[in-house]
């Protein structure tokens, strides 16, 4: 496999073409990342779409995410916020805010950013983040109402024809 270095100068040129450009073209501009895999080549990040998305303050809507598998300290880690323990419903905005790790041009995703989110979009979230802890998939069994024929879908958010 051959390896290709890229010049500062090169680099350079590239970040401030995104960084001007408007933030809809900086979020289709960016280059696909492959799924995160740990050392033993587990997938351990899973991209998502929202149903609706996520209007930020500027207007710009993001649908486009990423979340990551959860550990035992993102599970642990809402029950000692002040936040759930007053309102336990609180605690998958908390949890989401912890493992999704982008969110269109949005890298810091924090519990503000999950609270502004439509209930669609939370509720999508929280399936996903089942999905992938649970299951270790994005892959659902459904069935047409029309034919009754049986096939999987997945709800990532890929569309008909992407591989």
């Amino acid at each position: 496999m051959r390896r290709r270095t890229v010049t500062s100068g090169g680099l350079d040129e590239v970040l401030d073409s995104l960084a001007s450009a408007p933030p809809a073209a900086r979020e289709e501009a960016a280059p696909a990342q492959p799924p995160a895999r740990d050392q033993q080549g587990m997938r351990s990040e899973f991209e998502f779409e929202l149903p609706r998305g996520y209007v930020d303050d500027e207007g710009q809507v993001h649908r486009r995410g990423s979340m990551r598998l959860a550990t035992a300290r993102d599970e642990l880690r809402p029950q000692i916020d002040l936040r759930v323990k007053e309102n336990p419903a609180y605690l998958s905005v908390v949890l989401l805010s912890q493992v999704i790790t982008q969110l269109g041009t949005i890298t810091d995703v924090h519990a503000g950013v999950v609270e502004r989110m439509y209930a669609t979009d939370v509720a999508f979230l929280q399936d996903f983040y089942r999905r992938i802890n649970s299951e270790g998939h994005t892959h659902a069994a459904v069935t047409c109402p029309l034919c009754h024929g049986s096939f999987e879908v997945d709800l990532s958010g890929g569309r008909l024809g992407e591989s």
